[in-house]
């Protein structure tokens, strides 16, 4: 059966690092409460980087470590919940920017369980032939998206991108589970551009900011996480204890540490990098596992796990070899 194996990752962050203590002047908050409930540290803001700016450039590095050109690419995905334009999609837009000019290209939005929903479907694609071989990206811009007044939300999050070059093959193992939950959605949310034209006449308010209900999303990556690593490891026939390295969304070193001990994993299999990253929603993973990469904490062989969870409420989780 055909089915996948990641060549080459890459990533990338704008060069403006906003520090808790910089928010301290913004907010009435400290590094010291941010710290101890989040693990965060500091994030990257852009100050000019897009979207598929980002996108492009981690693209560019997954491509080189990969020995791939863009020209042999037959698709890419571009998991993200913050483009700057309604259209052209994002993964259009970096097609043309990296001319990747023979292949398919369309975005994904599942929030911050994006880059996971992409892979998934990257894999469909692979496994029947469709294509042989794909770049998935997930990307953000969520600065421009929180209410930088509100403590509850601008804290967390930062802006960035990763992506993978993934390539058919027989030979390596991949199982995946997903899922959704939209009757809980309002817990994580943003609204979109609201209904005006001369046919409706509206005087509400405009406010584009995330809104998140943390203790809601709390229980629910608490919970969730663990459930759908347990279902993915059945799937494989594995234990927790096969797992090299669990790559999770990097939301909360809380959330992680809880969802450790569900798993019965210890904390050492599962890297972070939210102290200097935030959350970046869909490129997270991707960001963390570039870094893993290229720290050579990943060993060919090694079984990994990446999940993630987030708005939707959505999550996802995919048990591979590397």
């Amino acid at each position: 059966m055909r089915t996948i194996r990641i060549t080459g990752t890459g990533s990338a962050l704008p060069g403006r690092i906003v520090t808790n203590k910089e928010l301290e002047q913004l907010v009435e908050t400290s590094d010291e409460w941010i710290r101890e409930r989040t693990g965060i540290a500091e994030r990257h803001v852009s100050v000019g980087e897009t979207v598929v700016t980002l996108a492009s450039e981690a693209a560019h590095k997954a491509l080189e470590q990969a020995g791939k050109t863009a020209e042999e690419i037959d698709l890419i995905l571009v998991a993200s919940c913050s483009p700057e334009q309604y259209l052209p999609c994002c993964a259009c837009q970096v097609q043309a920017a990296i001319g990747a000019v023979n292949a398919l290209a369309f975005d994904v939005n599942a929030a911050c369980s994006g880059f996971l929903f992409a892979l998934n479907t990257a894999d469909v694609y692979l496994r029947t032939g469709l294509a042989e071989n794909a770049l998935v990206i997930g990307s953000e811009g969520l600065s421009k998206l929180v209410d930088w007044q509100d403590r509850n939300t601008c804290v967390l999050f930062g802006d960035g991108a990763g992506a993978a070059v993934v390539e058919a093959d027989p030979a390596r193992m991949y199982y995946f589970d997903q899922g959704s939950d939209g009757s809980r959605g309002e817990a994580l949310s943003c609204p979109g551009r609201p209904l005006r034209s001369p046919f409706v006449a509206t005087d509400q308010g405009f406010a584009p900011y995330i809104f998140m209900d943390g203790q809601e999303v709390f229980r629910f990556a608490v919970k969730k996480v663990p459930e759908t690593v347990a279902l993915v490891l059945q799937k494989a026939g594995l234990t927790a204890e096969d797992v090299d390295l669990f790559l999770l969304h990097q939301a909360n070193e809380r959330i992680l540490q809880a969802a450790a001990r569900r798993i019965g994993a210890p904390v050492s299999k599962f890297p972070m990098n939210m102290q200097a990253c935030g959350n970046t929603s869909a490129a997270s993973i991707p960001i963390l596992l570039d870094e893993a990469n290229r720290k050579g904490l990943l060993k060919r062989g090694q079984t990994v796990v990446l999940s993630g969870f987030g708005a939707g409420l959505t999550w996802g989780t995919a048990l591979f070899q590397w």
